[in-house]
């Protein structure tokens, strides 16, 4: 053999050799699995889960890595599925992290972040606009109030100011104005 030959077979021996060291992934590190226990009700987008056990993980996506899904303790019950937005932690926590955030009065705490054991990349829940507002206000939302049909009433409508959306000025055509000069509209041109 030639020494190209032998040095080709030896680096592809090493390259086979050198992929077997390397560790496989396990499957929670990947979807990030956790499972945590709340003493309290606390409250996801979406859902408000009582006092328990539960499992927390990313969704098997490749294409969005911050679909949050949060399952019963047994795993056998999709509870509530989240679109978190990326969130970043100065020091690397080295347990998994929950930050909760407290609600007005009588609400449960709500989850403001996840964050996996040994990154510093986690999770932040989204929470709607009037559940913030209504946080930041300490007053809980104004109720929807239904009408006899249960349907739920239409904004009231509004005139839009004259200066946004000017109207054309009416305009008059020969027969109208010949209409208006005779009267009924049933004598002949003048």
């Amino acid at each position: 053999m030639t020494n190209k030959l032998k040095l080709t077979l030896l680096g592809l021996a090493l390259m086979i050799a050198g992929s077997s060291l390397v560790p496989v992934a396990k499957a929670d590190e990947w979807n990030k699995e956790t499972i945590v226990t709340f003493s309290e009700p606390v409250q996801v987008p979406g859902k408000v889960l009582q006092a328990g056990t539960y499992v927390f993980k990313l969704a098997d996506s490749d294409s969005d890595r911050d679909i949050v899904q949060v399952f019963t303790k047994d795993q056998k019950q999709l509870l509530t599925t989240v679109l978190a937005i990326p969130d970043y932690s100065v020091n690397t926590p080295d347990k998994t992290v929950i930050n909760l955030e407290e609600r007005p009065a009588g609400g449960p705490e709500t989850v403001k972040s996840w964050f996996y054991p040994g990154d510093n990349y986690g999770f932040e829940f989204v929470y709607p606009k009037q559940a913030m507002q209504a946080a930041a206000n300490s007053e809980p939302p104004a109720p929807i109030t239904m009408t006899s049909e249960n349907t739920i009433p239409a904004p009231p409508q509004t005139q839009p100011a004259a200066q946004d959306n000017p109207q054309p000025e009416p305009t008059i055509t020969a027969q109208e104005e010949q209409e208006t000069r005779c009267g009924s509209g049933n004598a002949g041109p003048d």
